[in-house]
Formats: C-alpha cells, structure tokens, sequence
C-alpha cells in the first residue's frame, strides 16, 4: 500500500492473522485472560482461546426482538457482579448475560434517535453508550447524536449537555477513571472528555483530527489511542494533538479493521477485529470473511477499559 496519509515516518508493524471464519468481527475486549468479540451478524458473543478456537458464549440467535429488527450484539462489558451487558443494536436495549440467558437490562428507545452501538462499563457498573443518531443501514442521512449513559442503578439518560456527536462509535475510559475518550466517525476526529468520580463528563475537546473515518478504540498507558480505520485500511496509534506513531496496515483485499483491544501478557498484544461485508448483512454470512489478527506493540493497556 503506497498511501502516506497516515504518517509516512511512524512505526509499521505487521499484523498476523490468528482466527477467521466469522461475519463481522467486532467489539474487542480482553477479558479474564482471554479474548472477547461480537460476530455480529451470526448474532454471537465469542471468546477466543490461545490458539483462536473460537467457543460461543452468548447466542442471541434464540432472542425474539421487541421490535422486529435482527438482534445484532454491538459492544459489551461487565458489571461488578459478574455479569455481562452487550447492546443489541437495533432493539436500541442493553440487554443482561447471566451464564444462562439473556434479559432486558435498559431501554434506550425513548433516548436514541438510530441504533445504538459500542459500550463502555466503568469500574462502578455505569455504562457509557455510544449510537449512531440515524438509520445508516436504511440509508438516512447522517445528524448528531447525545451519548447515553446507564447508570448503576439503571437509570438511563442522554448526555446531551454535552453536546450532539457525530456517529460516536468506539469509547473507552482510562485506567484512572479520569477520562472518556470516544471516535466521531462521522467527523473524522477522536474526541476526550473529563470525567468525574461520580462518573459526570464535561470539557469535551478534540483529542486528535484523524484522516480517515475512526471506529473502535483502545488506550494504552501512555495515553495513546489505537483506532480503528476499515476505510484506508489500517490500525493506526494517535497520540494527543493528532500525531500517529504506529501503523498496522491491510490490504483491502486482506481486511477492513473496524476496532482493536490491548490484552495479552501486560496487555501488549494489539487484537484487531476485521471484515468485508460489514453493510450487507446476508452476504457477511455468506462469505464469512470476518478474522482476528493481532500485532505486538511497545505500550500496554494497564487498567484501561475496554
């Protein structure tokens, strides 16, 4: 690939391929030793053993949907008790995983304005719910939406002092719980906000301007962001003010990498979810072109969440 956009001078380091066979691979999180993603459009939550044997731990193919629309599991986590919580997408829900089965955790319809899509759990079980703002599969045209928030005790509301964001996608807290980090797909940008120890975000700023469309993320202990960039397609690491340090690069041929997360020993293995048919649905499952690659990098996750 010849496109210098991405920071002619910073590190390349190549990926290697661990697991495929899947739809579309998303949501990352590393998680008891392991790793976790959402194969999207098989309606599944997997976690991947050392070698990328992939064993199904959440199967929402069983779900009826309160509203008609597919069950799609978009991002998830875990609450203090134990369980897990995974947004299911266009039912607009935050549905709970108890081991067993599936239940409503919180409904988001009244609060979102299009499907809701990756999720943040803090150490206190808030949930940070990022959405879409518009019906992009049904082709509308794209408007500014609030972040939503769950709280610990289930109340549900939009941030919207906040102001509205263009398709937040990937979001993130970092190991001190002092800041929420977010990509703005839709405007290019990478997006840092304060937060509090009640968990209240302000000072919302530009982190970094990306060049390309930017959808899941990941911090690192040096307050870099790895983002996901299926449109050039690379992995890319900002840090603040917009300079990129290291690439991973694709083909488009190979995989288009949505998102990324931090795990492995002192979580320094970068894991990278990917795909080819992330807008048609029938022929992701077809195909099944989705694959997990990872890539070792220089800096670790510490105790950043996911």
């Amino acid at each position: 690939m010849t496109d210098t956009t991405l920071g002619p001078f910073a590190n390349a380091i190549a990926p290697r391929e661990l697991s495929r066979g899947y739809t579309w691979a998303e949501c990352p999180r590393w998680h008891e030793g392991a790793l976790w993603f959402s194969d999207m459009y098989a309606h599944r939550i997997l976690r991947l053993d050392a070698d990328g044997v992939p064993e199904t731990i959440v199967d929402c193919s069983t779900r009826t949907s309160v509203n008609g629309t597919e069950v799609i599991p978009g991002g998830f986590g875990w609450l203090p008790d134990g369980r897990l919580i995974v947004t299911s997408m266009h039912e607009r829900l935050v549905l709970a995983f108890d081991g067993a089965g599936l239940s409503e955790y919180a409904d988001l319809r009244d609060l979102a304005t299009g499907p809701i899509n990756d999720m943040v759990v803090d150490a206190e079980g808030r949930a940070y719910v990022t959405q879409l703002g518009f019906e992009l599969f049904a082709g509308e045209a794209p408007k500014d939406s609030a972040l939503l928030v769950v709280e610990p005790d289930g109340t549900v509301g939009a941030l919207k002092e906040l102001g509205g964001f263009a398709g937040a996608n990937g979001i993130a807290v970092s190991g001190d719980g002092s800041r929420v980090v977010t990509a703005e797909a839709f405007a290019n940008r990478i997006t840092v906000l304060d937060r509090d120890k009640n968990g209240r975000l302000s000072g919302r700023r530009v982190f970094a301007d990306t060049p390309s469309l930017p959808d899941g993320i990941c911090l690192d202990d040096d307050g870099g962001v790895w983002a996901g960039m299926p449109s050039v397609p690379a992995v890319a690491r900002f840090v603040e003010g917009g300079a990129i340090t290291d690439i991973v690069r694709f083909s488009l041929e190979q995989a288009l990498p949505p998102a990324c997360v931090l795990g492995g020993t002192d979580r320094r293995t970068l894991f990278i979810c990917a795909g080819l048919d992330v807008m048609d649905w029938e022929e992701s499952r077809r195909n099944r072109n989705g694959t997990v690659w990872t890539a070792s990098v220089r800096v670790g996750g510490g105790a950043n969440r996911p």
